[in-house]
C-alpha cells in the first residue's frame, strides 16, 4: 500500500480527528456574516436539495444569510478541497458523503489536503444505503434468483454512477461472494445508468432508494437488495443483502457535515447544536426519508467511531476488487 494511505489508517486507527483551534473568546462574533454551505455533487441533487432544506433553518436560526454553494467534479474532491481551504471561523462547512472522506482518501494519494487534519466532523446527519435493482422485465426478482440467473450467463453488465463507488465495491464483492462473472459500466451521473437500464444496455444497475422508489412506482423497475444495515422506511419492503445470506454489504452511506480543521470549539459546539435540532425537525426529517435516508444527527465523537470504524472495512472492499484510480 501507498505509504500516504497507510499513513491515513494509521491515523485513523489512533484515533486522530481534526483539532480545533483557539476558543471562542479568541475570535469575533459567530456568525458575524453570510454562511456558506457546501454540498457533494452537482446543484439539485439529493445533497444539494437537502443543504438548501437545512439553510433556511440555519439562516432563521443565526440570523445570517445561508447561501449553498456546490462544487461538483472529481468525486467530491473539488468541494472537499474548497472547504479544507477556508477560512477557520465556522461560516463555511461541507455536507458529504463517505465517498469524499473515505473512498477518495484510499483510491488517491495525492488528494490537495488532508482528509483528516485539514477537517472537523460536526455530525452525521442521516445514513442510508444504495439499491440493486434490475428493469420491471428481468427474469429474477430477488438477490437468490439473480445469482441463479447470473451463474448460468458468461457475464453480466451493470452500472453504477463511478469507478470506486460504494456501489461499485459492492458488487465486487458480490462476484466473488456467488461466484458470478460481472463487468462494471462507470457512468458520471445516476440517470444515465438507469437511461441504460432501461434501454436493456444494462443487465442490472443501482440506485438510490429516492430514485428507485419513483422508478419502482412506474412499473419500470424492482429493487433487489439493499445495502447498509438495515431497511429504508419508503421501501420497507426491499430486504438488505445480510438478510438474504451475504455479508459485508451492512455499511451505511450516510451524509455528514464537516467545517474546516481548526476551527475553534466552541463554534463547533454552536454548529453540532443546531444541526441536531434541525435533523430531528419533522420537516427535515422527512425530507431526509424521502431521500432514504434514516435521520440521525449525533455528536463528533459518535460521528468519529462510526467513521473509524468505516475505514478499514471501506479499506478491505477496494482491496478485494482491486479498484485503482491512478
Amino acid at each position: 500500500m501507498h505509504a500516504d494511505r497507510r499513513l491515513f489508517l494509521a491515523r485513523i486507527a489512533s484515533g486522530v480527528l481534526a483539532a480545533t483551534g483557539m476558543p471562542l473568546s479568541a475570535q469575533p462574533a459567530f456568525p458575524a456574516r453570510p454562511i456558506r454551505i457546501v454540498p457533494f455533487g452537482t446543484a439539485g441533487g439529493p445533497i444539494d436539495t437537502l443543504a438548501r432544506a437545512y439553510a433556511e433553518k440555519l439562516a432563521a436560526r443565526f440570523g445570517q444569510p445561508v447561501i449553498v454553494d456546490p462544487k461538483p467534479g472529481a468525486s467530491g474532491v473539488i468541494a472537499a478541497d474548497f472547504v479544507a481551504k477556508a477560512p477557520a471561523d465556522g461560516h463555511t462547512i461541507m455536507f458529504t458523503l463517505p465517498l469524499t472522506h473515505i473512498n477518495n482518501a484510499i483510491l488517491m494519494p495525492k488528494l490537495p489536503y488532508d482528509p483528516v487534519r485539514d477537517f472537523a466532523p460536526l455530525s452525521m446527519l442521516a445514513t442510508g444505503g444504495p439499491m440493486m435493482v434490475a428493469r420491471a422485465a428481468a427474469p429474477y426478482s430477488s438477490l437468490r434468483e439473480f445469482v441463479d440467473f447470473a451463474r448460468g450467463r458468461p457475464v453480466l453488465n451493470y452500472g453504477t454512477w463511478g469507478n470506486g463507488s460504494t456501489a461499485h465495491l459492492f458488487c465486487e464483492l458480490l462476484k466473488r461472494q456467488a461466484s458470478v462473472n460481472l463487468t462494471h459500466v462507470a457512468y458520471k451521473a445516476e440517470a444515465a445508468v438507469h437511461s441504460d437500464l432501461f434501454g436493456e444496455a444494462l443487465d442490472f444497475a443501482w440506485a438510490n432508494p429516492a430514485t428507485a422508489r419513483g422508478h419502482i412506482g412506474s412499473g419500470k423497475m424492482k429493487a433487489l437488495a439493499i445495502a447498509g444495515t438495515k431497511r429504508v422506511s419508503i421501501l420497507p419492503q426491499v430486504p438488505t443483502f445480510a438478510e438474504q445470506g451475504y455479508q459485508g454489504f451492512d455499511i451505511d452511506s450516510w451524509i455528514g457535515a464537516y467545517a474546516p480543521g481548526g476551527t475553534p470549539a466552541a463554534i463547533v459546539d454552536v454548529w453540532v447544536a443546531a444541526l441536531r435540532e434541525i435533523t430531528r425537525m419533522p420537516d427535515i426529517a422527512a425530507r431526509l426519508t424521502g431521500f432514504g435516508f434514516e435521520p440521525l444527527g449525533n455528536t463528533p465523537t459518535q460521528f468519529g467511531d462510526i467513521y473509524r470504524a468505516d475505514v478499514p472495512r471501506i479499506t478491505a472492499l477496494i482491496r478485494g476488487a482491486g479498484v485503482t484510480l491512478e
